[in-house]
């Protein structure tokens, strides 16, 4: 697929549901086949999934019903497609998030009931954001794969960062033991102390 011997990002798309609202690749292949197959297999109760195909991984981040993908040389290993991921789901709630309204609904959302016009109006709005955010998307491919050193720094931190945050709450979590202990010793003094005065 690539001629280069630099490992790349090959294909990216942002999509509500089964619709894609807005991809890039510069490459010629059957990727978008194969994701939109895998965006349908996707776990409903995970945030992050990855799948591997003929030497690329296929990797996922979903949020608030958004699923963000590319399509990377499996060379390429996990972290940098995720600090891609992220990337682009920043920049993409940044710019469309406010839009979203999590009480009401929202012209993209899933509803068997709703009327043909939403349905055609769904694709019209998914026209315009792949207009607007395709190129966004090729952006940010051209500057994790110009830029790997700080890809991988950024990588290093948010890894540190995860296990940071995963020991405070082991940390958190032990205390609020200790404290439901404590509160249990007290307890049991206060009734020793009101037996003994008995």
């Amino acid at each position: 697929m690539n001629g280069g011997s630099k490992q790349t990002l090959i294909y990216s798309f942002v999509a509500k549901g089964s619709v894609v609202l807005a991809e890039h690749t510069a490459f010629s292949g059957n990727f978008s086949t194969i994701a939109v197959q895998c965006l349908q297999k996707l776990p409903s109760n995970s945030t992050r999934s990855t799948y591997s195909c003929d030497g690329h991984t296929f990797n996922f981040l979903v949020d608030s019903g958004f699923v963000f993908l590319v399509v990377a040389e499996e060379a390429l290993g996990r972290s940098v497609p995720f600090v891609f991921l992220e990337r682009v789901r920043e920049d993409f709630m940044q710019r469309y998030g406010s839009s979203i309204d999590e009480e009401g609904q929202h012209p993209l959302a899933d509803d068997a009931d709703e009327d043909d016009f939403l349905f055609e109006d769904r694709f019209s709005i998914a026209y315009n954001l792949d207009r607007e955010f395709g190129p966004r998307l090729k952006d940010h491919m051209q500057y994790c794969i110009n830029h790997p050193e700080e890809i991988s720094k950024l990588s290093k931190v948010k890894s540190h960062l995860s296990e940071v945050k995963g020991i405070m709450m082991d940390n958190i979590e032990k205390i609020l033991d200790r404290g439901e202990k404590i509160e249990l010793l007290v307890g049991k003094t206060e009734t020793l102390q009101s037996q003994v005065w008995i």
